[in-house]
């Protein structure tokens, strides 16, 4: 009988263990959202506080080592890892001047390598008084000086070891100079030859290329910076950021050679770009492969509100087609998409993404209370340089947003934005957190815990909830709990899923008339769809291979000023609402 009663509760244990297995196993994240949820320093460049407190970090790169992810950015007073791209813990880590005590050399646009089963780090200099640091324990925050004074220096640097053993480097920030490439001795590290040019920009022939927000060169000339190497199939894929890190059309340009330090074609048109919605700019990045061979690419992307260089950080699917074209899709790169996985990798052509629309774009919203002009619609109108303030940061502070009718709600993006910050918020803060509640509702009237992180320890600026089972909500709230500093404001309150209705039709009427002066430009112009809120217009210099695109809200119409002024150009175009895509148009040929 004793045994009997031991054999059930084993049984009823065993029972439980797999439940718990089973919900543990459905409620593990598998997508994420741009910009990426990682707890950003705040500014910690002294000559730039008078600005304002506000975070920022940008110029990443990130290192596949042993098995998990390395992620280095400017002035971040250390760096990340991870075993899953998802879920990012940060190491603290001055890196001190082993021969003169004391001084931290910031990093600023870090330079990281592997060399063998080693990975270096070197920040930006233009002497040759920075340090090459070396570990083979990152994840222990176990460092050792490589080399104490690097002899040449460089600003933006980056490593690339080729598949015979030689050592790379390329460096170079300027509107006035080129980006350079030289060999190194991987013992010494000292150079071998002398630099060589590899790229100077060309605005007056790559539209994109042009700096400012409106790409028109008026008051300054382009920046070529923050250089990437990567080799496929025997080619050398060199990666470039221009024309200026605080516009929208910020970008990673391509070159294209046989050799690592070339000579290089360039290609047309960036590799990665994001002209329009919530994130903005894809500029100054670093490709890199996943643990199961998928191609990334992860850049800059734009705030520039409270300082110019007020940036964050997205990472979008890349990789390269049948005829060795590398392509970077930022098509929806704000929102939702599958991470890969062991049981989930992408192939050629895939983006990764969810297919989860977005479902309170402009829609009414009500809140708690309003702080002068950051008015509450602020939060869902997609544009990442407004927001909607509450008059403090109090706890019942609170927002909601009206779906407009009954929808299946998959995942919550909520971008905290900078308002009132204490004065005391500058550098590296690894001891503050947010906390809130969200609630939803089909009337208005009975409302549900979705998601409670009232007792939440972690600073989430960027956070995103993907939900364990889809819910059917037309009311989402969201009330605060705790903020870390400042008043409780929100840049993007953003919902995500299906509004369980009709996709758009397909646009009509599609024009695109290129400039005769200027081939760079064209103005382009469609029918309006009634029931879509967005269009994603697609454009390449082959019909087939249509891999940059521009979502643009609320218009129909565009004023595009990012081509190259000597090729034929091909465009689509699609329309968007809440519940996915119209079919894309036939392609237009612009010569």
């Amino acid at each position: 009988m004793q045994n009997n009663k031991k054999y059930s509760f084993m049984r009823i244990m065993y029972s439980l263990l797999l439940i718990l297995l089973v919900c543990t196993a459905s409620a593990q994240q598998k997508t994420y959202c741009n910009p990426i949820n990682i707890d950003y320093g705040y500014t910690p460049i002294p000559n730039f506080s008078e600005w304002g407190r506000h975070r920022a970090t940008a110029d990443p790169v990130i290192v596949t080592y042993k098995g998990d992810y390395y992620l280095f950015s400017t002035n971040q007073w250390g760096y990340w890892w991870s075993s899953d791209m998802l879920n990012w813990k940060f190491i603290s880590k001055k890196f001190l001047r082993p021969w003169n005590a004391g001084v931290y050399d910031e990093l600023c646009a870090p330079g990281v390598g592997i060399i063998g089963d080693t990975m270096i780090v070197f920040g930006s200099t233009y002497n040759s008084n920075f340090t090459i640091w070396m570990s083979t324990n990152p994840k222990a925050n176990d460092w050792k000086p490589l080399v104490d004074s690097f002899e040449i220096g460089g600003w933006d640097p980056s490593f690339f070891t080729d598949d015979d053993g030689k050592l790379y480097m390329y460096n170079g920030s300027s509107n006035k100079y080129p980006m350079y490439g030289i060999e190194l001795n991987r013992k010494t590290f000292k150079p071998i030859g002398t630099r060589k040019e590899m790229y100077l920009l060309e605005s007056w022939r790559y539209g994109w290329q042009r700096f400012g927000e409106h790409m028109d060169d008026t008051f300054l000339d382009p920046f070529i910076e923050g250089s990437h190497m990567t080799k496929y199939k025997g080619k050398y894929y060199l990666q470039y950021g221009a024309p200026g890190t605080e516009f929208s059309g910020y970008a990673d340009g391509l070159l294209v050679g046989d050799h690592p330090l070339g000579p290089f074609t360039a290609v047309s048109d960036p590799l990665s770009i994001k002209l329009g919605g919530y994130v903005r700019g894809a500029g100054h990045g670093a490709t890199f492969q996943d643990k199961f061979n998928n191609y990334w690419h992860i850049s800059t992307t734009v705030v520039s509100v409270k300082n110019t260089f007020e940036r964050r950080l997205g990472i979008w699917p890349t990789g390269f087609d049948k005829d060795g074209v590398m392509y970077c899709n930022t098509t929806f790169g704000d929102y939702p998409h599958y991470i890969s996985s062991a049981n989930a990798a992408m192939g050629y052509g895939e983006s990764g993404f969810t297919g989860w629309m977005h479902l309170n774009y402009n829609k009414p919203v009500q809140v708690s209370s309003t702080l002068g002009g950051y008015l509450p619609n602020n939060a869902v109108d997609e544009i990442t340089k407004t927001y909607w303030s509450a008059t403090s940061g109090n706890k019942g502070e609170w927002i909601q947003s009206d779906l407009g009718n009954v929808s299946t709600v998959r995942a919550i993006q909520i971008n905290y934005a900078d308002q009132d910050v204490d004065s005391n918020r500058l550098g590296k803060r690894t001891d503050q957190f947010h906390q809130y509640k969200l609630t939803y509702s089909v009337d208005g009237k009975k409302w549900t815990t979705l998601i409670d992180k009232s007792t939440n320890s972690t600073d989430v600026p960027h956070e995103y909830v993907e939900l364990p089972n889809a819910v059917q909500a037309r009311y989402i709230r969201m009330e605060n709990i705790h903020m870390p500093t400042g008043k409780f404001a929100l840049s993007g309150f953003r919902v995500f899923g299906n509004a369980n209705g009709s996709k758009p039709e397909a646009v009509k009427q599609f024009i695109v008339l290129r400039t005769e002066k200027d081939k760079r430009s064209a103005f382009i112009k469609w029918r309006p769809v009634d029931n879509a809120f967005a269009y994603n217009i697609y454009y390449g210099t082959d019909p087939d291979k249509l891999y940059t695109s521009i979502m643009v809200h609320q218009n129909n119409e565009y004023w595009m000023k990012t081509m190259d002024s000597k090729k034929t150009y091909y465009f689509s175009i699609e329309a968007i609402n809440e519940n996915g895509v119209s079919e894309r148009t036939a392609v237009n040929k612009v010569d």
